[in-house]
């Protein structure tokens, strides 16, 4: 008799991991509170499918599990009817890697930081000609397993905390907790639960598998203890540990991985995020050559400290995927002075005080959206307004030559923007309208 289980959520990753499922003999049922775009594709396949909201009928409690969207709180009334009931609840990234055997892993979480070290992973996994992206960026990890299921692949995956919260038995081969701040605290019950749902990437790991540990952060040192695997300490400042720089050149053990001089993205975090790609991509078999030619080639994450241009000496920068103050303070730390900053943005309960210790730095902060009058307590020199283009209007008012305008937000988008893709792409065409004027 097959066992039931059911899908919460129909966006890419839910109708991927419900064909998958499917495939692999369960009885699936989907549902969504939104119009569902394959339902006939889904019920032609035999899934039982269930748009426009979540019938009572749903709720019983002999699922061999749930499968729910990250993205949907597990308060949610639905939700927290099977969590009541001890049901289990995993996410469709534990069920593309119980089914893609051959897969083999490269998994980033952190704060900050985690899709550039994604993607410079996949450019340097591509070397090898197996290479896929998954996660938070790329595809869903089960529309991958569905399309590859039987094939060996590399695959550089970005995971969220709300991923992470649904495996039970997915185990990477390397994989970094790359740096921790608040954050997302509209979702989870604290920041300590926050902090310990991040260590979860490697709690299911063997001793040949590596986690790499940042040494320069405090609060991952405090929360990655009882680690399985082998760890590989790493470090920007220090020389007595496993991954480091010296003398213009980055070191795993004895072994160069590569010169600074050859990575052309500014700020110290990338060359931190450099570091960590090339001891992941090392682990997974990638050519110190090939490496290299990576870092040479590597230009930066879109929406990610983005130069989009400069006009009367004054240099424009899109910042926009900064969504908490642990990314902006990694931003201003890339500049030493003359920076007109743009923030503000949808609210997510996070305190902006760590900002303050760069006031001096900050020429001028323009705040803008839901947040905006808060910054007011942060920096010396305040101008609040409404919109992005006010706020850059005011910028270019206020700019001279050699300073830096940046879109830096410390907030998400959701206050005026469907997303911080859509933030970042207006503001680079408002800056480049006038770039061009």
């Amino acid at each position: 008799m097959k066992e039931h289980v059911l899908v919460i959520g129909a966006a890419k990753s839910g109708v991927a991991v419900a064909k998958l499922l499917q495939r692999h003999g369960f009885d699936v049922t989907i549902t969504d509170m939104n119009a569902i775009h394959e339902l006939d594709e889904l019920q032609t396949l035999g899934i039982h499918v269930f748009e426009k909201g979540h019938p009572e009928e749903l709720k019983r409690e002999d699922y061999a599990f749930v499968v729910k969207n990250p993205g949907i709180k597990y308060t949610v009334p639905f939700v927290r009817y099977f969590v009541k009931h001890k049901v289990k609840i995993l996410t469709e990234v534990e069920i593309g890697y119980r089914y893609a055997t051959k897969f083999k892993y490269g998994a980033v979480t952190g704060t900050n930081g985690k899709t550039t070290i994604t993607t410079m992973l996949y450019e340097m996994l591509k070397y090898n000609q197996k290479a896929i992206v998954a996660g938070n960026i790329g595809w869903p990890l089960s529309e991958l397993a569905l399309a590859y299921e039987a094939e060996e692949k590399d695959v550089a995956l970005e995971l969220s905390n709300f991923q992470l919260l649904g495996i039970e038995h997915f185990a990477p081969s390397v994989s970094v907790v790359c740096n921790l701040a608040p954050d997302h605290l509209d979702y989870m019950p604290s920041v300590d639960s926050y902090y310990e749902s991040k260590m979860r990437i490697y709690e299911n790991c063997t001793e040949d598998d590596w986690f790499l540990r940042n040494v320069d952060d405090a609060t991952v040192m405090q929360y990655a203890q009882h680690i399985p695997c082998k760890v590989i300490d790493f470090s920007l400042t220090r020389q007595d540990v496993d991954l480091y720089r010296k003398d213009g050149t980055v070191y795993l053990h004895e072994l160069a991985l590569f010169e600074e001089k050859n990575f052309h993205v500014v700020g110290d975090y990338n060359l931190s995020n450099a570091m960590i790609t090339s001891c992941m991509a090392y682990k997974l078999g990638v050519s110190v050559s090939d490496i290299q030619k990576a870092i040479a080639a590597f230009s930066p994450v879109e929406h990610r400290l983005e130069y989009i241009g400069e006009k009367n000496g004054v240099k424009f920068y899109n910042d926009s995927k900064a969504t908490n103050t642990h990314a902006v303070t990694a931003a201003l730390n890339s500049f030493d002075k003359n920076i007109i900053l743009l923030a503000g943005g949808h609210d997510k309960g996070i305190s902006f005080a760590d900002l303050k210790q760069y006031d001096e730095r900050v020429k001028l902060c323009v705040a803008f959206g839901e947040t905006g009058v808060q910054f007011q307590d942060i920096f010396s020199r305040v101008q609040v307004v409404e919109t992005m283009q006010e706020a850059l209007d005011v910028a270019i008012a206020n700019s001279k030559e050699q300073d830096i305008v940046l879109l830096s937000p410390a907030c998400s988008s959701y206050d005026q923007f469907p997303n911080y893709e859509v933030r970042g792409t207006l503001f680079k065409e408002m800056v480049r309208k006038w770039l061009q004027a």
